[in-house]
Order: structure tokens, then C-alpha cells, then sequence
């Protein structure tokens, strides 16, 4: 992998991340942009205990452009975009319109390939493998940052959940406390390490998942499956079998198996549904430790966490998506039509050619 990193007009860093060494990364952003004017503000909510990121100028962000539009897409002749030169393999610049910027951390935008019309299940497993390298190199760097503590990698895929540019991309926020979701995990798993004398949570999880009907897939090194109690109508946890805290601490054998594992799972989401209906709509989320102090969660240090990604969809079944209504968004109390053990059961058949 070679990294080539370089200024965009308005200053917002912008980084290559190519295959071959020998390519060289000199095109000059020719747009006459501003400088970059963000309002993000964190302010925390004392009664619920989580904080909000109050962002007013993303109202003006790109939305729904014209495919011939794409700011994602490489600039060609006079038709400029957020990249400056004419092709790319992954590319990973700070996001024009930020939740999070300054004191409040960083927010970025991942471009997973050049190809307007493509979705990441249809990468070679060396780009996959490429974004995951892009994807641990930027949460090293970005757990370097003092206003940072938590490093967040996502992929928001399909109108339906909202996204609001086509093109195969995902993003990487870079909070300054630990989230809510990772806050519940560390204490659930502190509660559970002093109620059995030192047992990890995470791996009583995947062994107990090992031995049941909801595994989806399994690699020599990864571990796909339904969870117990998932919140969603399809949704899937991948673990690498090796406990770790976060992407820079896979080995190359984890790293080298990613892309066959992650490919297959991300095309049989794509059959779920059966022929006829539009790409699945999905979330893609990787959860690393914090890189924060962890005092507050007794006894649970970096290395009790495990590295974990949660894939879902809003999707329930053909041509119905799954709200969040009064008892979700009202209670947080998820209400999951599809059982587990069926979702499983469905991916498993779903198997791609």
C-alpha cells in the first residue's frame, strides 16, 4: 500500500491509498473553494448522561446529486470534484460538511473505489483488503489527536437509511468521549468479569454462538452469526476468533482472510430478498475500544474489548422497511419481527455463486 497525502483547495486534508507503489499522486485541486467554516458544538444531555453533536451548517450539504455531479467521483477534464486527480483505488479525505470538527473531533469520508456503480460487495478482494488497511491506518492516526477518544468506522449504504450520495463510500467519526454503545458494553462487560471471577464477556459470547443454530459463516479466522438478541430484522456480528481491541491489532492472517469473509456475507445480503428487489439497504459498523481512560468501567482494561462489526439492514422483508417508532425511538426497547434463528437460517441459504 502506498499513502500520498495532500491539501485540497479549501485546506481539508485529502490522503490516497493506492495498490501499486510506483503510483504518483500530484493533481492539484483546481476548485475556488473557501476556506471551511464549520458550527460543530458537543453540548450533554445531564439527564440521559450521552451527548449531542449540535451541527447547523450540515443543512447545506450535497444532496442527491446528478450521477454526472458525484463529488465522490474523480475529477475529469473541467468537471471537478472533492478528488482531485482522474482515477483512484481508496481514497480518504475530511468531510466537507462535519458533525464533529475542532475540540469536537474529526469526521471523515472513505471513498472505497472510483466506480460510481459499484457497492462494496462488488470490490476484488485486494481493494477490500485495501479498505481495511485504509481503515486501520486512519484510526492510528486519529487516536492520535488529543480531542480524541473513540474512532468510529461505518458504512451507511441506500437511500433508505439515509444516505444522500450514491456513490460506494462509508465515513469515520472521531468522537471525544466514548459513545453511548460502547459506554454499555464496557460496563456489561465489567459486571460480568466480577460476577464470574475474570470471565470476558465477549468470548463466553462468541463460544456460546459457536455452539448454536445462528452462525452464518466461518473462516479460519472470522466468525460470522445472528446474535441472540438481535435488534434487527437481519442482522449480522463478524468477530475475528483471535480477541483483539481494535483494527491495528489484527494479524496479517486476520487481515489476509477479511475480504473473503466480508465479501461473501456482504453478497448474501444483497439475495435476502430475492430477485427483482433493489441493492439491501445496510449499516456497517466497527466496534473498537475506546483509546480513552476506562476508569470508570472497574476492572475492564483495552484488552477486555473485542473488536467486533455489526451489519443490518431496515429492511424486514420485500419492500417493508423496520421504523423506529414510539417503543424504539421513545424507550430504546427494540421490538424485532424476524427471529434470529430465521435470519440466520436465510442467510445461510442464500449462499452466492
Amino acid at each position: 500500500m502506498k499513502k500520498t497525502s495532500t491539501l485540497l483547495a479549501d485546506g481539508r486534508e485529502l490522503i490516497y491509498y493506492d495498490l501499486r507503489d510506483d503510483t504518483v499522486r500530484d493533481a492539484v485541486d483546481r476548485r475556488p473553494l473557501d476556506r471551511t467554516i464549520t458550527t460543530s458544538e458537543v453540548r450533554r444531555d445531564v439527564l440521559l448522561g450521552d451527548s449531542v453533536a449540535i451541527a447547523s451548517h450540515r443543512q447545506g450539504r450535497t444532496y442527491h446529486p446528478p450521477a454526472d455531479e458525484c463529488p465522490l467521483c474523480p475529477t475529469r477534464g473541467e468537471r471537478l470534484s472533492e478528488i482531485p486527480d482522474s482515477s483512484y483505488d481508496v481514497v480518504v479525505f475530511e468531510n466537507r460538511f462535519p458533525s464533529l470538527a475542532g475540540d469536537s473531533g474529526r469526521c471523515e469520508v472513505v471513498c472505497f473505489t472510483s466506480d460510481h456503480d459499484a457497492s462494496f460487495a462488488d470490490l476484488t478482494g485486494e481493494q477490500a483488503r485495501l479498505v481495511l488497511d485504509a481503515w486501520t491506518d486512519r484510526t492510528s492516526e486519529l487516536s492520535h489527536l488529543p480531542s480524541v477518544e473513540q474512532v468510529f468506522c461505518f458504512e451507511n449504504r441506500g437511500e433508505e437509511i439515509g444516505v444522500t450520495l450514491g456513490h460506494p463510500h462509508g465515513q469515520i467519526y472521531a468522537y471525544p468521549f466514548t459513545t453511548p454503545r460502547t459506554a454499555l458494553m464496557l460496563r456489561s462487560l465489567a459486571a460480568h468479569k466480577e460476577a464470574t471471577g475474570g470471565e470476558n464477556l465477549f468470548d463466553a459470547i462468541v463460544e456460546q454462538e459457536l455452539a448454536g443454530e445462528r452462525v452464518v459463516l466461518e473462516g479460519e479466522h472470522w466468525l460470522a452469526f445472528v446474535p441472540y438478541a438481535a435488534h434487527w430484522p437481519y442482522e449480522v456480528h463478524l468477530y475475528p476468533r483471535r480477541r483483539v481491541p481494535d483494527l491495528l491489532a489484527l494479524d496479517e492472517a486476520a487481515r489476509t482472510e477479511f475480504p473473503q469473509i466480508y465479501l461473501e456475507l456482504l453478497r448474501r445480503f444483497d439475495r435476502i430478498f430475492g430477485e427483482g428487489e433493489s441493492p439491501t439497504p445496510y449499516i456497517a459498523a466497527w466496534h473498537q475500544a475506546p483509546f480513552g481512560a476506562l476508569e470508570e468501567f472497574d476492572g475492564v482494561t483495552r484488552d477486555d474489548f473485542a473488536l467486533h462489526l455489526e451489519l443490518f439492514t431496515i429492511r424486514r422483508t420485500s419492500g417493508k422497511l423496520k421504523f423506529l417508532a414510539g417503543s424504539e425511538s421513545g424507550m430504546s426497547v427494540f421490538i424485532n419481527d424476524v427471529p434470529p434463528e430465521r435470519a440466520a437460517e436465510r442467510l445461510r441459504e442464500v449462499a452466492s455463486s
